[in-house]
């Protein structure tokens, strides 16, 4: 009992003090008191409980945590380029996008620079943009550290002027290289209103490409409506991201699968492609491997926010036949959802 307590307020702790880090409070003195941060405006009084670390390395809790990476770090090979999976905080997903012919790179929501700095010595690369998914910290906060840390000039793309560091704001359709590679900009405002999804192929197309989609698509699920609407996250699941071929890698922003597919498995509970896929993914997590990638088609047998068409999804969601409907319920379920 005690020890599921202890994991309880470190996992509490841990995200409070990233969190404090990114906001900007790079260091903490901590003597087994509360300590109290003060913010801007009336009544902005931010608490979060002091405990005794002894000399505790606060760059390295950031970056491993109480517990070490979520995740292991792996290698994905792709047909002409390839992506590395870069796990950061407790369940984000940074990933290195590398165009082998030229060894040119970029990062995707870089919070962990210092990981990402030196994974690029270590492999030898020429880092030159940053793709940044959204503003949020756990995605963006790592951005303004990383290009003060690194040596050369780094592009910084994003689709909010809420991003940190940001030198090239995109939308729709915006294009621009890795390389030999093209990246191809989705906007994909719902869970934030400058969200950007990359779609990323090698130069002729021909190949299976693939698409980072930060918090809008996860697999077996997507992200909150914090500032959108069902008819926005319609717009980007089953129409944008659903118009991509079936072959296409989805690379996410969080390691969330296995909570997914519980709540895909309430929507669709005969369904043996969710089954199978929990099975896949338990085997996964227990010996910390990515469950990413999945592909667009995978993601159309499974995930009920892009099934909202679907005759098994609509039942569930009351019999309702308006797809943005069935999305907006499906959504406010999700939220009060219990694995």
């Amino acid at each position: 009992m005690f020890s599921s307590v202890w994991k309880s307020v470190a996992s509490g702790i841990e995200t409070q003090l990233t969190s404090y880090y990114f906001r900007g409070s790079s260091k903490l003195a901590v003597n087994g008191v509360a300590v109290i941060l003060s913010g801007a405006g009336a009544g902005s009084l931010k608490r979060f409980l002091g405990v005794q670390f002894c000399g505790v390395n606060f760059q390295k809790l950031r970056t491993v945590g109480f517990r070490g990476m979520h995740s292991t770090v792996e290698d994905v090979k792709l047909n002409g380029f390839d992506v590395k999976i870069l796990p950061a905080l407790q369940d984000n997903y940074m990933y290195l996008i590398v165009d082998p012919k030229t060894r040119e790179a970029a990062v995707v929501d870089p919070v962990d620079p210092e990981l990402v700095i030196k994974t690029v010595q270590q492999e030898s690369l020429t880092l030159k943009k940053v793709l940044t998914t959204h503003h949020h910290w756990d995605h963006a906060g790592g951005n303004e550290k990383l290009v003060k840390l690194f040596t050369g000039k780094l592009d910084v793309y994003g689709g909010d002027d809420r991003i940190g560091a940001m030198n090239h704001k995109v939308c729709q359709d915006d294009t621009f290289n890795i390389g030999e590679l093209n990246v191809r900009c989705l906007s994909t405002p719902c869970h934030t209103s400058g969200h950007i999804c990359y779609h990323v192929t090698t130069a002729n197309g021909s190949a299976e490409g693939a698409v980072f989609t930060g918090d809008t698509l996860f697999q077996g699920g997507c992200g909150r409506f914090f500032e959108g609407t069902p008819e926005e996250m319609y717009e980007a699941l089953c129409t944008k991201l659903s118009a991509l071929p079936d072959v296409t890698k989805v690379f996410c922003g969080h390691e969330y699968t296995l909570q997914n597919m519980s709540f895909a498995r309430h929507v669709e509970p005969d369904s043996k492609i969710i089954q199978d896929r929990i099975e896949w993914a338990k085997l996964r997590r227990a010996s910390k491997d990515p469950t990413v990638p999945s592909t667009i088609g995978e993601e159309k047998t499974w995930n009920p926010f892009m099934r909202v068409n679907e005759t098994t999804v609509q039942k569930h969601a009351g019999g309702e036949t308006n797809p943005i409907v069935t999305m907006g319920m499906l959504r406010k379920e999700k939220d009060n959802f219990k694995a």
